[in-house]
């Protein structure tokens, strides 16, 4: 699973990807600051399984902090992107080309309304972000479309000549988007296509397979340039305008700055909450006491600076993931002592049979049945295991 950030330049997109990953981005005030895509690790945040035992756990990777456990994920910064992308305007397709790997987008714009179309710094409040929402639906749309439409005679050939499933036909030249099968086969049956009008209907396949396979999450950054009265607006207008969006308002350098005064041990802090201490004030000059004060004062008012809700909407809201844990009936440390060491991301339907073949093939070949820890109750293969299961796996001989 890999979650894309993306976003035209200058509007704070390589900022939230710090924010998330603590990586050493460039950002700048200009275009085009990231030339190449920047990848990093960063971390949804679910609540640490361990407690219902009154315990906490030891993760392999990722950490616990407080209450919560920090489960990584793996994030992609792509340069900024500009209209026309797809005609190769800007930096061109190499953008679009660096999103082909990635499962759910989170798209940053700049609320402020105090850059272009270009990505130019311009006066606040003078441009429309809901521009940038339908530029960035427009840009992709238009890629897929010119990928479907380069290989359409191939795509024919394969349906009309060789009497190729249309799913299989099309998967063959998609799959390189990360579109699934089973994306291709909904945008089939939503579109009623058979052999003799997809041709007629490529652009609206192309806009629902990008629907399907490249959900996006707006991150609404710079909230704390703007009035509370015209920020509530503002959000309140393009959720209006855009009702089937995630829409979130944030602050990247906020949370950025909250994480890095965490590591230098200046506060304490827990990514996503609406407070934090401050343990070492005689460590901060009047500046820094001022902006922590400014930033207290704003997640006090909005609840979190928005950067951790957006990465968790993207990944449990869009991509419907949920996180699976082995563990024993028994005990639930491994043979080092450590509780619940692993965490596997799982799908929306994942079951206890593809959660024993995700541990390993053989644990899948030799599955017999499965103990939801928590319950004490057996399971069979087929039974939906449920967002923070704790999972034994039973195997045969």
């Amino acid at each position: 699973m890999i979650i894309g950030v993306v976003g035209k330049p200058n509007v704070g997109k390589s900022a939230f990807f710090r924010a998330l990953t603590l990586a050493d981005a460039e950002s700048g005030n200009f275009p085009f600051t990231t030339i190449d895509a920047n990848s990093g690790v960063g971390y949804v945040k679910i609540k640490d399984p361990a407690l219902e035992f009154s315990k906490h756990s030891n993760p392999r990777e990722g950490y616990v902090q407080g209450d919560f456990r920090f489960v990584p994920v793996q994030i992609i910064d792509v340069a900024g992107l500009v209209p026309g992308a797809h005609e190769g305007k800007g930096l061109g397709n190499k953008f679009l080309d660096d999103l082909r790997q990635a499962d759910v987008l989170i798209h940053v714009i700049d609320l402020s309304a105090s850059t272009n179309e270009k990505g130019e710094q311009v006066e606040l409040n003078s441009y429309d972000p809901a521009e940038d929402i339908k530029f960035l639906e427009e840009e992709l749309d238009l890629w897929f479309y010119s990928i479907l439409k380069r290989n359409w005679i191939n795509i024919e050939k394969k349906i009309k000549l060789q009497d190729m499933k249309i799913e299989i036909a099309l998967n063959s030249v998609l799959s390189g988007l990360a579109i699934s099968e089973k994306n291709i086969l909904i945008a089939i049956k939503e579109l009623n296509l058979d052999k003799d009008n997809i041709s007629s209907q490529l652009e609206l396949l192309a806009k629902k397979l990008r629907e399907l396979s490249k959900p996006i999450v707006i991150a609404a950054n710079k909230c704390d340039v703007l009035e509370d009265e015209i920020l509530t607006k503002k959000i309140k207008r393009l959720k209006k305008e855009f009702p089937n969006y995630l829409i979130i308002p944030i602050v990247a350098e906020y949370e950025f700055n909250l994480k890095k005064a965490h590591e230098a041990k200046v506060i304490n802090y827990i990514s996503g909450e609406n407070s934090f201490e401050i343990i070492k004030e005689e460590a901060l000059n009047e500046n820094q006491k001022n902006g922590l004060h400014k930033i207290k004062e704003f997640i006090s008012k909005n609840k979190s600076t928005g950067v951790q809700e957006t990465l968790n909407s993207a990944v449990f809201d869009l991509l419907k993931m949920k996180p699976i844990f082995p563990g024993g009936i028994s005990k639930l440390e491994d043979s080092k002592g450590n509780v619940l060491p692993d965490c596997f991301l799982m799908t929306e339907k994942a079951t206890a049979l593809d959660f024993a073949y995700r541990l390993h093939t053989d644990f899948g070949k030799n599955f017999i049945k499965a103990i939801d820890v928590k319950t004490k109750m057996m399971i069979g293969k087929e039974h939906v295991l449920k967002f923070g299961d704790i999972v034994e796996i039973v195997l045969g001989k």
